[in-house]
């Protein structure tokens, strides 16, 4: 039986993007659940292997404009519990985050279109991060920021965020970036009333023009860094469900 992966969406609009394509590869089924679909009930742990929690314009300290947020910190904490792997990009990433017991705020400064990213030390050795060089150019749209959860390893950094991916132990990755979006995704993304209000807001601080010229040169290494995280994680997501499996022998060093 494949392990199933539960993808979590906060907005229609913000979806897997190119790490479905890995995630698929890798051999898990994956099951989108729409916080935004107020009919749908909540999906139950016994039935994943794994979670994807995707990105959104709220805030995780929004919680009484968003009641949802609090169910996803219990399905989160939940997962953590039971060592299910995890992976936190943007909200989702800050989701995590808190779920794990650090704070949630608003940045110094908006990061919104393309920006360096900084390979911190603690990325050595990891698995998602094995292919990221020193510097890598990386899309982002955030307006928060979160502390490193305690016990973490920083991955990843930049000059306006410190806090840009961890790790809590061998299954848990939390990223502030966007390592999924297409050309495509990011035009829809500037077109959508919320984000497209946001820019206007920000008229002579981000340059809108500025992420449309930038993007067509970027998003080439961007879909490589995603195909390999998308890989690795439905590899480790598999690997996992493996060793839960009832009845499957293990073995250990002597």
């Amino acid at each position: 039986m494949l392990p199933t992966i539960l993808v979590i969406e906060h907005v229609p609009h913000e979806r897997l993007g190119t790490l479905e394509a890995g995630l698929t590869k890798s051999g898990c089924l994956l099951r989108h659940f729409g916080v935004y679909d107020a009919g749908a009930p909540w999906p139950r742990l016994d039935d994943v292997q794994g979670i994807i929690a995707m990105g959104g314009p709220m805030s995780v300290y929004e919680q009484a404009a968003y009641p949802w947020i609090a169910k996803e910190f219990t399905l989160l904490r939940g997962a953590l519990k039971r060592r299910l792997p995890i992976l936190g990009v943007c909200l989702g990433g800050q989701m995590l985050a808190a779920a794990l017991g650090a704070k949630v705020t608003q940045a110094s400064q908006k990061e919104i279109g393309w920006y360096p990213l900084m390979r911190e030390p603690g990325a050595d050795g990891d698995p998602l991060f094995a292919p990221f060089g020193q510097t890598e150019t990386v899309f982002q749209w955030h307006g928060d920021t979160f502390a490193l959860p305690k016990g973490a390893v920083r991955l990843a950094s930049s000059p306006l965020c410190q806090e840009q991916g961890f790790r809590m132990g061998d299954q848990a990755w939390g990223l502030q970036f966007h390592v999924e979006v297409t050309e495509a995704m990011i035009r829809a993304w500037m077109r959508t009333p919320v984000n497209q209000a946001e820019l206007d807001r920000l008229r002579g601080v981000i340059d809108p023009m500025a992420i449309r010229r930038q993007s067509p040169q970027q998003v080439s290494r961007l879909k490589e860094l995603a195909e390999h995280v998308a890989t690795t994680f439905g590899g480790i997501v598999a690997s996992s469900a493996r060793a839960r499996t009832p009845g499957r022998v293990r073995t250990s060093a002597a």
